[in-house]
């Protein structure tokens, strides 16, 4: 095993190493060079963590019928007799298999970015960005203790900043950037506080210390409250906060949409398998915990997510920028991976640990299709310059590889047989449905407005009325269409992997088999609401604009996101900025800066006054030493 925790750390140094690198050195290199250095260093990475999870998975990784857990770590910060933060890697089923999604389609970002950003501005910096954030993400999943999985965190939040607004001379890249920074640094407040109540009654960060059911933290009586809660449950709840940034869950969720402002590759990564599949992962890492210490605060989380879901699914419908309805796409999906581990029990008997490995299947074969829709996505706007539905149409003559290989994309997410997608989400809904009927029927209605959204969008781009194009559009060369195929590709075969014998809540291999009473419903579910955008969207008609006119405020409140950000607008300008911030301006200017402008107003008066008496003039210093000798005599004498 000592080997592969050797490999687990070059996984981590490589793509460090590729970040200082291009950029110390980045601007006195050509274009070609560093794309060759960044891709190079991940191609690397890549084959690293295929090797790593391959041998855990087959070889070290099971002990008898269970996975084991390996780690090791150095102390790096002592803090008391028995609360130290280390710094480490940890080897486990969900890390082992993170490391091949990130690896996966962080690679197919690097080669498909070499086509998408040639000859743009800052090309170094932007490879040196991507390493940054392949390494966060590495580094997070790795992570053998909470603490160490916060650093990365932030990191992360470093990355996403850097590269959302990577266009820092275009005014709405920067605000999107720093919406993105600002809101996930509140929710991640809430993370931190989190850890710190839990680290200071558990006497520990380590994740495996934390999830250990048989050790003594689960046998400990803690029974101090606040506001009737106990205090893992505060704890538990402000550690999801920092998840429900990360992850966008509402109402954290808007920063999301706005980081389209970013280069569509950079949305790829930060949609498919890196920053928002975080909040998910942090959960699931700690899900013995959540499950026996405060399982209530997993059925909030589960119907956040669903709400979540339904809300972005139904704002997914309206959208008209490709981008856009990709990325509520994403917040529902994500949602869905959060429902499922708010429905699941702890266990691989029966249905117990099935919403668990449910979640990490869909979180395991959502980073490929969706990887793939934001990558075709980019090669649609790489052909007609424009991200707007209005400006595509009838592009399938023109991108058959790409229109191919979107159509796949949109064929998995939708639940359709034979693809991943349709696995992965079946399972999700067999566990709510032996859980909770209200999730179960809401997550039904979300695989319905799914599948309508997404061939809502497929239709608009590739069937439609054709658009009258400035130039001809054309399919994109081998570096942009290899990533399409090979994540098309996974997309197909990935729903076939056995996974439930892989990833479980306690380490044993499940036996699933397939619960035909929900799978054909969702099937048809699915087919429903692609018939209904097949019959609204293939051929020009004005269906679609009578269903939105009849639909009257509620369409529109959908469009406008059911005004989200204006209502953050309104409490952060009106409000918090207006009001209690003007005040307390009024109060520091007027007070507090009066009462010290008094001081030396006074102090410069009485300066004025007695600095005469360092005139200089040795006659004056007799004349005031004799008179004072005098006064002095007088007053001993009388």
């Amino acid at each position: 095993m000592e080997p592969y925790i050797l490999i687990a750390l070059f996984i981590l140094i490589i793509p460090i190493f590729s970040f200082l690198l291009l950029g110390l050195l980045g601007s006195k290199m050509s274009h070609k060079t560093a794309g060759l250095i960044g891709t190079t260093g991940l191609f690397i990475v890549a084959l690293l963590s295929y090797i790593t999870a391959f041998h855990y998975f087959f070889s070290f990784g099971k002990v008898g019928e269970t996975y084991e857990k390996f780690s090791a770590s150095f102390q790096w910060l002592h803090l008391t007799d028995h609360l130290h933060i280390d710094l480490g890697v940890l080897l486990d089923p969900i890390s082992s298999m993170m490391l091949v999604v990130i690896s996966t389609v962080s690679l197919m970002v690097h080669i498909y970015s070499l086509g998408y950003m040639h000859g743009e501005k800052g090309f170094q910096r932007y490879y040196a960005f991507l390493s940054l954030f392949s390494f966060s993400m590495l580094g997070l999943v790795l992570a053998p203790n909470i603490f160490q999985m916060y650093i990365f965190w932030e990191l992360v939040g470093v990355s996403s900043y850097l590269l959302i607004g990577f266009y820092y001379t275009k005014p709405s890249a920067v605000a999107a950037s720093k919406k993105a920074f600002i809101v996930t640094r509140f929710a991640d407040l809430g993370f931190l506080v989190g850890i710190l109540i839990l680290s200071y009654f558990t006497k520990t960060f380590d994740f495996n210390e934390l999830t250990n059911v048989h050790g003594s933290i689960f046998h400990s009586h803690i029974t101090t409250t606040f506001m009737g809660f106990s205090v893992f449950s505060w704890a538990t709840l402000l550690i999801f906060m920092g998840g429900a940034g990360k992850s966008a869950m509402l109402p954290l969720h808007i920063w999301l949409p706005d980081a389209m402002e970013g280069p569509t590759p950079v949305s790829a990564l930060i949609h498919a398998a890196t920053m928002v599949v975080a909040g998910v992962y942090l959960v699931a890492r700690l899900f013995p915990f959540y499950y026996f210490m405060t399982p209530h605060v997993l059925t909030v989380i589960a119907y956040i997510g669903a709400a979540t879901s339904l809300f972005a699914a139904v704002v997914a419908c309206t959208q008209t920028d490709i981008k856009r309805v990709l990325a509520f796409s994403t917040i529902s999906q994500i949602a869905y991976m959060m429902v499922a581990l708010g429905v699941s029990r702890y266990g691989a008997d029966g249905e117990a640990g099935l919403g668990f490995m449910a979640s990490m299947f869909h979180l395991f074969t959502h980073a490929f299709f969706k990887a793939l829709l934001f990558l075709g996505a980019g090669a649609v706007i790489h052909a007609v310059h424009s991200n707007d539905m209005s400006d595509m149409g009838g592009l399938r003559k023109y991108l058959p590889i790409t229109h191919i290989t979107f159509l796949i994309a949109c064929l998995s997410i939708a639940g359709i047989p034979p693809f991943s997608g349709f696995f992965s989400k079946d399972e999700i809904l067999v566990a709510a449905f032996h859980k909770d009927i209200v999730l179960f029927a809401c997550q039904y209605l979300v695989a319905g407005l799914t599948a309508f959204y997404m061939f809502r969008l497929y239709y608009n781009i590739f069937w439609g009325k054709e658009n009258h194009y400035h130039h001809t559009p054309e399919e994109a060369g081998l570096n942009m269409t290899g990533p399409l195929m090979f994540l098309a590709l996974l997309t197909v075969v990935t729903g076939f992997i056995p996974f439930a014998r892989f990833v479980t809540s306690d380490g044993l291999k499940m036996e699933t088999e397939m619960v035909w009473i929900v799978a054909i419903p969702s099937v048809l579910v699915g087919v429903l609401g692609i018939v209904i955008a097949t019959i609204m969207y293939k051929k020009p008609t004005t269906i679609s604009d009578k269903v939105a006119t009849s639909m009257g405020g509620l369409y529109k409140a959908a469009s406008h996101k059911f005004y989200f950000d204006e209502l953050y607008m309104f409490v952060t300008k009106k409000i918090i900025f207006g009001l209690i911030s003007g005040s307390i301006a009024w109060f520091d200017r007027h007070v507090v800066d009066g009462f010290m402008n008094f001081q030396a107003y006074w102090s410069n008066g009485l300066s004025s006054k007695i600095k005469g008496l360092q005139s200089g003039r040795l006659q004056q210093y007799a004349w005031v030493f004799a008179a004072s000798v005098f006064v002095i005599a007088a007053l001993v004498i009388f």
